[in-house]
């Protein structure tokens, strides 16, 4: 508890105080609600940050549960080799984000292997994919999804062991199939694991950063094709110097963030009781 409160709430009080501050290196004048006054005409941060992080996690999200959820499928079968199967499923998640980035650099580069691929299927595409505006979002999506999903296995994989298996067995002898099983009895069941993979989607895709950080810089680029929130809030305190600011920057994001945990936890709820 003591870890939680110094950690974890004391810096969301301490990020709502110094946001009504103009602070930089140190305490500045006291500004109100200048900050979010700011803020709220901001057209970077609405524009392009605002706009990038819900495209990114309109997209995002879906992938990766799908992703996870077919996987998790698949080695929750009695298939040979399942353990390593699991583990190697798993493995992008535990790679270290510079790691893949600098790999998918170099796979999605102007004459990198996925170009050449599509080079030989007569989809003739020249250009890096990082390096354009209408591609580098996109491909920030694909790779993330990719790299996310093994996690998204994980929590599937442990929803359906704690599916009973008498009411597989209860299908079979109604004479279902394997597909009709899976949406008449397994996909219902696991609504619990959709309601924590979908919370847990959308807190790590708002707060997504390293990936854009990594690819487009500190400045998003290219032309803010990947500015996300929390990137501008990186911008705002260590390029502009501008701690208060960032700190009104961080406290509208954990607002949207509870807002929206809060709303589907009341949605699954109602659904559980109905």
């Amino acid at each position: 508890m003591a870890f939680f409160l110094l950690f974890f709430i004391f810096p969301i009080g301490y990020a709502l105080y110094i946001s009504r501050y103009n602070w930089q290196i140190f305490k500045g004048p006291y500004v109100g609600w200048g900050n979010y006054r700011h803020l709220y005409h901001d057209t970077i941060f609405w524009s392009h940050a605002v706009r990038n992080t819900l495209v990114y996690t309109a997209f995002v999200v879906p992938l990766q549960m799908a992703l996870g959820l077919t996987l998790a499928v698949v080695v929750n079968q009695s298939i040979r080799f399942r353990t390593f199967f699991r583990a190697a499923f798993y493995f992008p998640s535990l790679a270290a984000s510079a790691a893949i980035a600098s790999i998918a650099t170099y796979i999605l580069a102007s004459d990198g292997l996925f170009n050449t691929i599509l080079h030989h299927l007569g989809y003739h595409h020249t250009n890096a994919w990082f390096t354009q505006e209408n591609t580098a979002l996109p491909s920030i999506v694909g790779l993330n999804a990719w790299t996310t999903s093994g996690t998204m296995m994980l929590f599937y994989l442990a929803a359906l062991q704690a599916i009973p298996v008498d009411v597989y067995e209860a299908a079979a002898i109604d004479g279902a199939g394997a597909w009709r099983t899976f949406w008449r009895v397994t996909f219902p069941l696991l609504k619990p694991g959709h309601f924590f993979v979908l919370v847990v989607s959308i807190i790590g895709s708002l707060q997504m950063f390293d990936q854009a950080f990594l690819i487009g810089g500190a400045s998003g680029g290219p032309n803010y094709a990947t500015m996300t929130v929390v990137l501008y809030v990186y911008n705002q305190a260590f390029k502009s110097i501008s701690f208060g600011y960032a700190a009104a920057v961080g406290v509208v994001l954990f607002a949207f963030i509870f807002t929206v945990t809060l709303i589907q936890r009341l949605l699954f709820g109602r659904a559980e009781v109905a």
